[in-house]
């Protein structure tokens, strides 16, 4: 075996008084880079105006891959993978869409103070896009927790975009999940095609997915124009560990967040040296089985931490600044650090909860929010699919007792049409 050097990070001591400030660089606000974001704009701007030669040249351009406008959409029939494989992918679309279900959106109505009825009812989106990513990890769980979660939800029309070439596996997903159009794009111009539309691509009316910096910031400035899920970036965790974790389990989880590459962030808090020393010789150890280790130690060397506080309390503290994709949360009495982690977008419990279960087979979608974005949005659920309309319905009796009230207060806001259109209704 080739051994590579590993550059382990130090061990950071914080203080008491800057984790209860919030002065440190980990307590993030989700801000667009202005480099890409000016980037992604121009890209934006050219596939709003151009459609599919804009297109087909960033892809070109930065995929490497030359299509027309009829051949960047995939026709053809997936393979079909061997038995085994297919039982996996199966067995893991069972336990997302046996989570999703539990909170499927109802419609209910009720009588409010008047005796009118008042509800709500749900319909799926008709058309959405779902932004998958490929490339070196072409990532078939990302295709189970989105589109699997479309096609519960009923939406007729689920449109894929991922970067090409597709790898087969990934393809069979896509088809075994329900998708409608699969499209070989990737990138900011994938999302200014789902968006805006082309000449051979219908506009969706919401995207959802994770991706690079990119295709995050893409998302961001096309929202608006369509309506998007939230923020999902380069992968992140971190670790809340007291003296009962173990220091080889932790190690694997950094080392897994960190497989993810470029932006990536892999973060471990704790009021034990003991237990931070051991993880550093752990990672070291264990870096150098990994297949993908120039990924991994870019992440070690710009995107890891090791960070020894005073206190659990102040462990809590800080971890809920950061607001982490992942919170890995292995101390003795987890039930009243819980309650504590409102910024999270997915809590793994105990030695014995990996990231990894959450990102291919215990249920919950793994598209989180990342770079702080978890402190504003929630990680995707089925609810995002469909979209909510209230019902109002009043008889002559129920808005007899209400006319007085609402033209009283469209008096106080001096809009008098809203008033009458209230009380004309009982005009002698």
């Amino acid at each position: 075996m080739i051994i590579i050097p590993v550059k382990i990070p130090s061990i950071q001591l914080l203080s008491k008084t800057a984790i209860l400030r919030g002065q440190l660089p980990l307590n993030r606000i989700a801000e667009p880079n202005e480099k890409i974001a000016s980037t992604v704009a121009e890209i934006l701007k050219s596939i709003r105006e151009k459609g599919d030669p804009a297109l087909l040249r960033y892809t070109q351009k930065f995929d490497r891959a030359t299509f027309t406008a009829k051949s960047i959409r995939l026709r053809s029939k997936a393979p079909q993978p061997d038995l085994p494989i297919v039982r996996l992918l199966d067995g893991a679309l069972k336990n997302i869409r046996a989570f999703s279900k539990r909170t499927i959106p109802k419609k209910w109505s009720q009588k409010n103070s008047d005796g009118a009825w008042v509800g709500e009812i749900y319909h799926p989106i008709q058309r959405v896009g779902l932004y998958v990513p490929g490339g070196t990890a072409p990532l078939v769980s990302s295709a189970l927790m989105t589109v699997g979660l479309a096609q519960l939800a009923g939406v007729p029309e689920i449109v894929v975009a991922t970067p090409p070439r597709i790898n087969p596996f990934l393809h069979y997903a896509l088809e075994r999940c329900g998708a409608t159009e699969i499209y070989q794009m990737g990138g900011a111009q994938a999302i200014g095609a789902l968006a805006y539309g082309t000449q051979t691509i219908k506009r969706v009316q919401k995207i959802f997915g994770p991706g690079n910096a990119f295709v995050v910031e893409a998302k961001r400035q096309v929202c608006g124009a369509v309506a998007i899920d939230l923020l999902p970036g380069p992968s992140e965790i971190a670790v809340i560990a007291d003296e009962t974790a173990n220091p080889a389990f932790i190690a694997a989880d950094l080392l897994a967040q960190g497989e993810h590459g470029h932006g990536s962030q892999a973060i471990l808090i704790s009021p034990s040296l003991t237990i931070l020393k051991a993880v550093q010789q752990e990672l070291l150890k264990q870096a150098q089985q990994c297949s993908r280790k120039e990924y991994i130690m870019e992440v070690l060397e710009q995107g890891c931490h090791l960070l020894l506080v005073p206190t659990l309390e102040l462990a809590l503290t800080l971890a809920d600044q950061y607001a982490p994709e992942h919170l890995s949360l292995i101390v003795k009495n987890p039930e009243r650090a819980i309650p504590k982690m409102k910024n999270s977008g997915a809590i793994f419990i105990g030695n014995y909860s990996p990231v990894a279960v959450g990102d291919y087979w215990a249920g919950p979608s793994h598209t989180l929010p990342t770079g702080g974005a978890g402190k504003s949005f929630p990680g995707l659920t089925i609810e995002q699919f469909y979209k909510r309309t209230s019902m109002v319905q009043y008889d002559a009796v129920s808005m007899r007792k209400a006319a007085p009230k609402v033209a009283a207060l469209a008096e106080l806001e001096k809009l008098d049409a809203h008033a009458q259109s209230a009380m004309i209704r009982f005009h002698e």
